[in-house]
């Protein structure tokens, strides 16, 4: 079996915004697309137009009802990928060492070289978080998209994951964990960032920061946005009322 690193000199993650996410899925198509044309083996697709699609993704995206106790219901978009946990238990089941944590930034990866596909990895990750490419036989996770972030032949700004990079209500935020300075680092103290499942020991690095509070109208507010701004139409308004009773 596969052991854990001590320690990790950096501790790279995500932190998402569950507040602000508007469940466009941008994030999913990034993740797909790069991931398709460069780390590792292709993510495949199989019968994609035909009556019983399969396909390999590393990202998605769940939508919930919730009902709070007071208010309207809300619609939760909870997008969901590997979360390079300090106690990752997909790494210590991986019987030819394939599943491994990197001392250097805590990313958890897999050398699809001695990936042998048994699966275990996948029963062991409490979260669904790893897929098992049926083209290729490998097992396939999210990367934090390690060949884009010190990829120094990328621009600065897109030296992030693929899906921090597209997301187009900025819910999405990478970084250190390590760094109590860093963007991740404020934002999960600021907001109260959450980790998924903690029941299960498995320290997630990622973060999740909870919706905020909704504003509700009450029936007077509503009543009071509601009231006529003028008793009779005025000017253009008034000429084309007029115009109108003439028929």
């Amino acid at each position: 079996m596969t052991t854990l690193p001590d320690h990790t000199e950096k501790k790279l993650g995500l932190v998402i915004d569950l507040d602000t996410c508007v469940g466009c899925h941008a994030c999913v198509t990034a993740c797909k697309g790069w991931n398709t044309e460069n780390y590792g083996v292709a993510l495949s697709d199989n019968d994609a137009y035909g009556g019983d699609p399969v396909g390999t993704f590393l990202n998605r995206v769940h939508a919930f009802e919730v009902q709070p106790s007071n208010g309207a219901a809300q619609t939760i978009h909870f997008p969901k990928s590997c979360l390079h946990c300090d106690d990752a238990p997909c790494v210590t089941v991986c019987p030819t060492g394939a599943s491994y944590k990197r001392v250097e930034d805590g990313i958890v990866l897999v050398d699809e070289d001695a990936c042998i596909g048994c699966g275990l990895c996948a029963w062991a990750c409490p979260y669904g978080a790893r897929e098992l490419d049926q083209s290729a036989g490998v097992m396939k996770k999210c990367t934090l998209c390690v060949d884009r972030i010190y990829n120094e032949n990328l621009p600065e700004e897109d030296r992030v994951p693929a899906c921090v990079r597209t997301c187009p209500a900025g819910a999405r935020h990478f970084g250190d964990f390590s760094d109590p300075e860093s963007n991740v680092s404020r934002l999960t103290a600021e907001r109260g960032g959450m980790d998924l499942m903690p029941e299960q020991g498995t320290k997630p690095v990622n973060k999740y920061l909870p919706p905020r509070a909704k504003d509700r109208l009450t029936a007077d507010t509503t009543a009071q946005q509601l009231k006529p701004v003028a008793d009779s139409p005025k000017g253009f308004l008034a000429w084309l009322d007029k115009t109108l009773e003439a028929f």
